[in-house]
């Protein structure tokens, strides 16, 4: 059976409470899974950035949407990222493993991925800082990160 993707619709009416919350106007783009996980990217963004809460399905859609531009920008199987209890990726070229917890592991919460990937933390701080758990030889992000420049309500690919 194929993966589900998510609810457009749903993630839509999320994406716009959580602008309307910030004092933004709604969504205004075609509603793709890739634009909505864009625009919840930068809605949480914002979010973060005013001390605001996201909502988790705007975070979760956001945290998925840069976990899959990792696996685009590094397509491969030998490490497996985790941010529990949202999402999980294997990407990066190399071995692959097949059963049990792979050998190259990374591990940290949505916010502080989030932060990774924008470039709002770098990884050497937020591994120094105990806010991400890498282990294996193969599972330091760095040249990877950040994959979006994010600014209050704008993304810009890497």
């Amino acid at each position: 059976m194929p993966a589900r993707g998510p609810d457009l619709g749903r993630l839509l009416a999320a994406v716009n409470e959580q602008r309307a919350a910030l004092g933004e106007p709604p969504f205004g783009g075609v509603a793709t899974e890739r634009t909505l996980g864009a625009a919840s990217l930068a809605a949480v963004t914002v979010a973060l950035t005013v001390g605001a809460e996201p909502l988790r399905p705007v975070l979760r859609a956001a945290v998925r949407y840069t976990l899959g531009l990792l696996a685009d920008l590094a397509p491969g199987r030998s490490v497996e990222v985790r941010v529990p209890p949202l999402a999980a990726v294997q990407c990066v070229p190399g071995p692959r493993h097949s059963r049990g917890t792979p050998p190259n592991v990374v591990e940290t919460d949505p916010v502080t991925w989030l932060d990774l990937a924008t470039g709002r933390v770098g990884w050497a701080a937020a591994v120094a800082a105990g806010r991400v758990y890498a282990s294996g030889q193969r599972a330091d992000l760095s040249g990877y990160l950040p994959l979006v420049s994010a600014g209050p309500g704008r993304v810009a690919s890497h």
